[in-house]
């Protein structure tokens, strides 16, 4: 590749770059519109924490090779099957950590809810 055509497309690609949480946090909220998509992210974050906790207290510690599996697991089906979308875990992986959890606690908190048009 030219040069020149590679220094356009890393200014393109750096231009399209999210620089602040803030800014990355309604991308996030954009991308997760569907209310069985949302339902899916919760169920899954739950579950992790179910996970973590058996984990620690019961001394499980195979239970930590389905933590990302779970968690993982519920939001990618989300995204293909119900916003069909492709994850933001793969551009931004710790936002998007972040975000799934801040939304499951906004959700928890009454801030947000899984029909994101009530928000």
């Amino acid at each position: 590749m030219n040069k020149n055509v590679y220094f356009r497309v890393n200014i393109l690609v750096m231009a399209e770059r999210i620089r602040s949480y803030s800014e990355f946090y309604q991308f996030y909220l954009s991308e997760h519109q569907n209310t069985t998509s949302r339902i899916l992210h919760f169920i899954g974050t739950f579950l992790v924490f179910v996970l973590v906790f058996q984990a620690i207290f019961y001394g499980w510690g195979w239970k930590w090779i389905f933590v990302p599996l779970v968690g993982y697991g519920f939001a990618w089906i989300g995204h293909a099957l119900f916003e069909k979308n492709k994850p933001a875990t793969f551009k931004y992986p710790l936002w998007s950590l972040i975000s799934d959890f801040k939304l499951f606690f906004e959700i928890l908190a009454g801030k947000r809810s899984f029909n994101s048009k009530k928000d």
